[in-house]
């Protein structure tokens, strides 16, 4: 306690400064959070939401009686039926090849734009504004231009698959041609970021290190293996956590671009928890408890990662 008053008193500036903060995401952050742990220990859905029952009587007045289907305690059974149900191996594949597809194709196509605008070339920047226009447009009207682009009737890649004497394809008839229709929205999206990132991480790379091991006799691959790669591991690990954080739980492209065609083959956990909470009879519970599962599988991943990074020097 002597120490908490001291840093108190000498420090009063910084804790005035922290509290107003701290108590923000406390409301906005911290207490959604538990409470939605908590409803997912429980049966709550549309139909017992209420506490009291109230009904009009002829004279107008209104009459309160306690809900008797008022949402109890359930313990785990969320998750057990979430866990133990075959929608859910299926969502959880879908995020994983959504994921991992999505971060991989960032990372690649951003790392190699970064290196030929790290470079002097003629327009540089003019390439590298109209490469950050993707980032600047709202997601949600990216996601309806490549629909369209895909749509079978009229869009743009079925028509140059007939120029050319091909048959158009029925993109969100089948799962996976539906998932890449998506993929392909997305890796538009991200790559900007990727690529702006990583370019601020080749600029902070010494042109003496390159130079140094032009002078030994290195190759153009031999540099990039062994200069360029470990001088980008700071950032690149970074970008990487975020991107897969990011993708994981991006709800926008999947709902607007395959809303989860053919039949909900597409759909990924977060599009399921959102369902679950806003169509048909609305199980907030259900909700929860896969946002719950959500989180906990980006907190696993995060503490991985962590552990790896602090094994190759990168503490954070």
């Amino acid at each position: 306690m002597s120490a908490l008053r001291t840093s108190l008193s000498r420090h009063w500036y910084a804790w005035a400064m922290v509290v107003p903060v701290t108590l923000v995401l406390g409301v906005l952050v911290l207490y959604p959070l538990v409470r939605g742990v908590y409803i997912s220990f429980t049966d709550l859905d549309e139909s017992n939401q209420r506490t009291e029952i109230c009904t009009k009587t002829l004279g107008g007045d209104e009459t309160c009686e306690p809900n008797p289907d008022r949402y109890t305690f359930i313990g785990l059974d969320n998750y057990v039926n979430i866990v133990t149900g075959d929608e859910f191996w299926l969502l959880f594949t879908n995020t994983l090849v959504w994921t991992v597809s999505c971060v991989t194709f960032h990372f690649v196509i951003g790392m190699g734009l970064a290196v030929l605008l790290n470079r002097e070339i003629r327009g540089r920047s003019i390439y590298r504004m109209l490469l950050i226009v993707p980032w600047a447009v709202p997601a949600f009207v990216s996601a309806f231009a490549w629909k369209f682009m895909f749509n079978e009737q009229n869009g743009l890649f079925n028509a140059a698959l007939t120029a050319i004497g091909l048959e158009p394809v029925s993109w969100f008839a089948d799962r996976w041609t539906s998932m890449l229709t998506a993929i392909l929205t997305n890796v538009w999206l991200g790559v900007p970021f990727m690529m702006i990132a990583l370019l601020g991480g080749l600029q902070s790379i010494s042109n003496d290190l390159y130079e140094a091991a032009e002078l030994d006799g290195a190759g153009a691959w031999q540099r990039f293996r062994n200069v360029t790669l470990p001088g980008l591991q700071p950032v690149s690990m970074t970008v990487v956590l975020l991107g897969t954080i990011w993708t994981f739980n991006m709800f926008p492209i999947i709902y607007l671009v395959t809303d989860g065609q053919p039949a909900g083959q597409t759909e990924i956990l977060v599009t399921g928890a959102f369902k679950a909470a806003f169509e048909g009879i609305r199980d907030y519970s259900e909700a929860a408890a896969y946002g719950v599962l959500i989180l906990s599988m980006l907190v696993v991943f995060a503490s991985i990662y962590r552990r790896v990074l602090r094994r190759q020097g990168e503490v954070w």
